[in-house]
């Protein structure tokens, strides 16, 4: 009798051991209904001349912010990493003496115009006495000559405090634009001087890849070129084209500098991160045999032994394809088989892919 309570004890064990797995597996099936956002690209080919180049990112816009104004710091409101909108307060610089010029100025301004007051008061009479005959004409010239004068003095007086107004304002230091601190020189206690960087402001929005092209390569490479971006940090790739070339590379060591766009990037790119760049420009010479072909090394799904990529397959199911790959050039791998020159890969994903997970195509 004990026997079998035994083992009626182990069969009811394993039949509730197998209804919770049926509800994992069948809750795991209603997850996974829910379609990954994916990249695709098709692959290159050998027979496509390129030019591999190493770059960082960073903002589309940075500027060094600084003051006109001498003068000892007073407040400093934001810190290095801080976001900041355009015309936000970043720092105070002591203006004592922009005041104290401003107080001799309006002194300046109430003496010219009471001199202006008199000499209107001399004008209108001797402009009365000389109709009258009772004053010469040369008497009036000197009047009208002290009159002119003194209304020249008032105005240069105001100009004067149109120049302490404008001096007052760089007292106040404020962002140019929208983004963020990335570098901080202000203190409070520090003395500013004039052209002294105090704050340095990436401009937010999409980064952008700077990379600096040999002049062997230089001849190659045009503004709207396309262009792949490797940021291996984030083990992530990326289409862009090129957007500005420095013709001269007279002050970047013999580099002329090239500003590559990033398509889509995610949130997980900061400015400073390397990046590998494949810029392709057209075939190469005498090249006969079948092109190999070419994807980026960030594209490929790896486990134990195995190297694949998964393409977009039947009802936007991603299907694992297992590759034999070949040399490396770059951060682009040769794929020796698995994988057709006309078949779109998956570039990268928002979420981890596997065999017949359902994708959408950005």
């Amino acid at each position: 009798m004990r026997y079998n309570s035994y083992m009626i004890t182990i069969a009811v064990s394993i039949l509730l051991l197998a209804s919770c797995s049926s509800k994992q597996e069948t809750t795991t099936a209603q997850d996974n209904n829910t379609p990954i956002a994916v990249t695709t690209a098709l692959p290159s080919t050998s027979n496509q001349s390129a030019v591999q180049l190493s770059g960082k990112l960073g903002a589309t816009n940075t500027t060094m912010v600084s003051t006109r104004l001498m003068g000892t710091i007073t407040k400093v409101n934001v810190n290095v990493g801080d976001k900041v909108q355009a015309g936000q307060t970043l720092a105070v610089v002591n203006s004592s003496d922009v005041a104290a010029k401003g107080a001799q100025v309006d002194a300046m301004i109430a003496e010219a115009e009471a001199h202006l007051t008199n000499a209107q008061k001399d004008y209108d009479r001797y402009t009365q006495l000389y109709q009258q005959q009772s004053a010469s004409a040369k008497e009036l010239d000197n009047i009208t000559l002290q009159y002119q004068a003194a209304k020249a003095r008032v105005a240069a007086a105001k100009q004067m405090r149109n120049e302490v107004n404008v001096n007052a304002q760089y007292a106040v230091i404020k962002a140019p634009f929208a983004g963020i601190v990335s570098q901080k020189n202000a203190t409070i206690g520090g003395m500013a001087t004039p052209g002294m960087p105090l704050f340095t402001i990436e401009q937010g929005g999409a980064l952008v890849a700077y990379v600096g092209i040999p002049e062997s390569d230089v001849q190659h490479i045009q503004v709207g070129n396309i262009a792949t971006i490797n940021v291996s940090a984030t083990n992530s790739t990326y289409q862009g084209k090129v957007l500005e070339l420095n013709a001269s590379s007279q002050f970047t060591g013999g580099q002329y500098m090239a500003k590559i766009s990033i398509t889509s990037p995610n949130a997980n790119l900061y400015a400073g991160m390397y990046v590998q760049v494949t810029i392709p420009y057209g075939k190469k010479e005498n090249s006969n045999h079948n092109s190999t072909i070419m994807i980026p090394a960030a594209a490929i799904y790896r486990k134990d032994q195995l190297q694949g990529v998964f393409t977009i397959g039947a009802n936007n199911r991603a299907v694992l394809r297992w590759l034999r790959l070949g040399k490396t050039e770059g951060n682009m791998v040769e794929v020796l088989s698995g994988l057709t020159a006309n078949e779109v890969f998956v570039l990268n994903a928002d979420g981890k892919l596997y065999n017949g997970a359902r994708v959408t195509v950005r």
